[in-house]
């Protein structure tokens, strides 16, 4: 059956982040509406091996630096999924890394999650309920179902959202990588409050969508800013681009993203931006108001 097809591992984009509060065990509440873009890794099985192990290729393989330990989340969760199946042989993993690391859309849980969903095709497996594997990384529930969907919880309590248009989007990432622990540690001062409807009404356009998202926020912009400055320039030159319906900062940093009313705009903005800040990622993108096909 080896080698297979590569599991695609998409960008994570949380298009608001609420933080409600800190509970007994540290972790924090949050409410967090997210979706997945057209862009992202891509992890795949190259043949039974000895023991777990992944290899890296991509322009952003250099960034992951030493992954041959049994640290490495995507080893863990694969090791883990193999536990529950007699006869499952450890295998060799390749992980394209196309996006950013430390960049708060996905990165280790969207790449855990792509292998989770691989290694369930290649065994016939069911990897169980999504919320089962928020122990081991808290974006990995939704990573998994790779759809829009809203979270809760510290990131366990996930709910698919049918009723999203697909968002043309630019990502962008000024080259830094965010500390989700540090960005935490500088979060002070109350608490946010909750959107009494958390999911977007059902019939509404891009720029609806847009105008709904602008009476919700991320309340981990400003301790991200507070750490790393350079994410405030991505996000003011993305509320700079031609056409842009609105501008934010996804998860704890340091991509940003803007909404657009159409691809072509997207595009047009992304250029306009590469032209300005050649040394950042730019990536327009479409989220999908989908799963993984």
């Amino acid at each position: 059956m080896l080698p297979s097809s590569p599991e695609f591992a998409a960008a994570k984009v949380n298009l608001y982040l609420h933080v409600l509060g800190r509970r007994t065990d540290g972790y924090h509440e949050l409410q967090s509406l997210v979706a997945f873009a057209d862009c992202g890794d891509a992890v795949s099985a190259t043949g039974i091996a000895r023991d777990w192990s992944v290899t890296l290729d991509g322009p952003f393989a250099e960034s992951m630096g030493d992954v041959s330990n049994a640290d490495n989340l995507v080893v863990r969760a694969a090791r883990r999924l193999a536990a529950g199946r007699s006869g499952a042989s450890p295998l060799a993993l390749q992980l394209t890394k196309v996006l950013p690391v430390a960049a708060g859309i996905g990165g280790g849980s969207a790449d855990a999650a792509a292998a989770l969903r691989l290694l369930a095709r290649l065994w016939e497996a069911d990897p169980g309920d999504p919320s089962s594997w928020s122990d081991l990384g808290a974006d990995i529930p939704v990573c998994l179902l790779s759809r829009p969907a809203l979270v809760q919880g510290m990131g366990e309590r996930v709910s698919v959202v049918e009723q999203m248009p697909e968002l043309p989007v630019v990502l962008a990432n000024p080259g830094v990588a965010s500390s989700t622990g540090r960005v935490f540690a500088e979060l002070s001062g109350r608490y946010g409050q909750p959107l009494p409807s958390p999911t977007p009404p059902s019939g509404l356009d891009v720029v609806g969508m847009a105008k709904w998202l602008g009476e919700a926020r991320n309340d981990l912009t400003r301790p991200a800013l507070a750490c790393s400055p350079e994410i405030g320039e991505a996000l003011a030159a993305l509320a700079g681009t031609p056409d842009v319906l609105l501008a934010r900062m996804s998860g704890s940093g340091s991509t940003c993203f803007g909404i657009y009313p159409t691809a072509s705009h997207a595009e047009a903005a992304a250029a306009w931006l590469r032209g300005r800040a050649p040394h950042w990622w730019v990536k327009p993108a479409i989220l999908r108001s989908g799963g993984p096909s």
